[in-house]
């Protein structure tokens, strides 16, 4: 697989960056590393990788001598969306439990939809809809989201499999989709309906402890059975299976459905979440995936839409004394090119990251 291309961690990612920023000559020489190995519309291409993922990067600029690289990515995508969700289809058909690839915002159909919303391919995009919506309907006691596999792709699955709440491979990544799209008026049969059952299911797995709000990361079917999650307190506050970005997702999903009561809630999740120093210790980098760059993207998306004030300024402060590692890496998700995009520009890049 050719690093370059990603845009986790590859050229892809530093791309954005200098596109966004207005830094064209830095931006074509990213991407021509990375599209030197060629561009993937394999198995492995998503949102965050191959054609997709430079689809996503190349409609930050309409310059002339890209169009022919925008038009040759938006089709790859295209290719690449029908084939998975062919796959996905013949899948629920034979009442087979999901891979959280199949559906996830980093490398599934959700990440596909974030791609298609931003070239404006709104039939393909409804055709994800569809099939998001499809995967919400119960299969018997358990959510069509329920995976056989487990969150960590080197431990062996839980028995039974498990339920997966982030914004990077569970379920709130589907529902910020579907949020976004029903208030861009992108709408298919039974889009709230969709809405509904995620938004139902985090209100019975909400968890309070000393005064904080929060969701665990995962639940086993154990847990399903004992009505508890073995998560005592929450862990982490990142954007991709913390707090923060559950929180946008309901924020999002409420903005969507006028649902005022819930809007207030998940900012007060998100409140009581950025007020906890026993949560923010827990951020060791600087990073969007997993740090403070993350958290302070989502707090921003928040506070832009919130009914009540959100105490800003302290993620702002968290952000700009955290210290880079000795060999922070140059990408998006985890390293530099992140980092300054939170820091250089308030553009739509964060759609990446379903956070508008």
């Amino acid at each position: 697989m050719t690093t370059g291309q990603s845009l986790a961690d590859g050229a892809a990612g530093i791309a954005l960056l200098h596109l966004e920023t207005g830094n064209r000559p830095a931006a074509y020489e990213a991407l021509r590393d990375a599209t030197a190995g060629g561009v993937s519309i394999g198995d492995g291409a998503s949102l965050f990788y191959g054609a997709p993922a430079l689809a996503f990067v190349l409609a930050a600029t309409d310059h002339p001598g890209l169009a022919q690289a925008r038009a040759a990515t938006a089709d790859g995508t295209a290719t690449v969306a029908r084939r998975r969700l062919d796959a996905a289809r013949r899948r629920i058909d034979q009442h087979q439990q999901p891979h959280y690839a199949e559906y996830d915002l980093i490398r599934g159909l959700t990440g596909l939809g974030v791609v298609l919303r931003r070239l404006g391919d709104h039939e393909l995009l409804r055709q994800v809809l569809d099939y998001l919506v499809r995967l919400t309907e119960p299969q018997g006691e358990l959510p069509g989201w329920w995976c056989w596999n487990g969150p960590e792709r080197r431990q062996p699955p839980p028995a039974g499999g498990h339920a997966n709440f982030g914004m990077a491979h569970g379920i709130t990544g589907p529902l910020a989709l579907l949020a976004l799209t029903l208030r861009d008026g992108i709408t298919v049969a039974g889009h709230t309906t969709a809405i509904n059952r995620i938004s139902r299911w985090l209100d019975a797995w909400q968890q309070r402890t000393d005064g904080t709000i929060w969701w665990p990361q995962t639940i086993t079917l154990t847990d399903l059975h004992r009505g508890t999650s073995a998560q005592r307190t929450p862990l982490r506050p990142s954007w991709c299976y913390g707090t923060p970005g559950i929180a946008r997702a309901q924020q999002l999903a409420a903005q969507a459905l006028h649902d005022t009561t819930r809007q207030r809630l998940a900012e007060i999740a998100f409140t009581t979440c950025i007020t906890d120093p026993a949560q923010l210790r827990r951020l060791t980098d600087r990073g969007l995936c997993h740090g403070t760059a993350g958290l302070l993207a989502t707090a921003r998306r928040i506070a832009s839409d919130a009914l009540t004030p959100v105490p800003l300024d302290l993620v702002n402060d968290l952000h700009r004394h955290a210290t880079p590692t000795t060999n922070e890496p140059e990408g998006l998700l985890d390293g530099k090119a992140g980092v300054d995009l939170v820091t250089a520009t308030t553009t739509a890049w964060d759609a990446c990251l379903l956070l508008t």
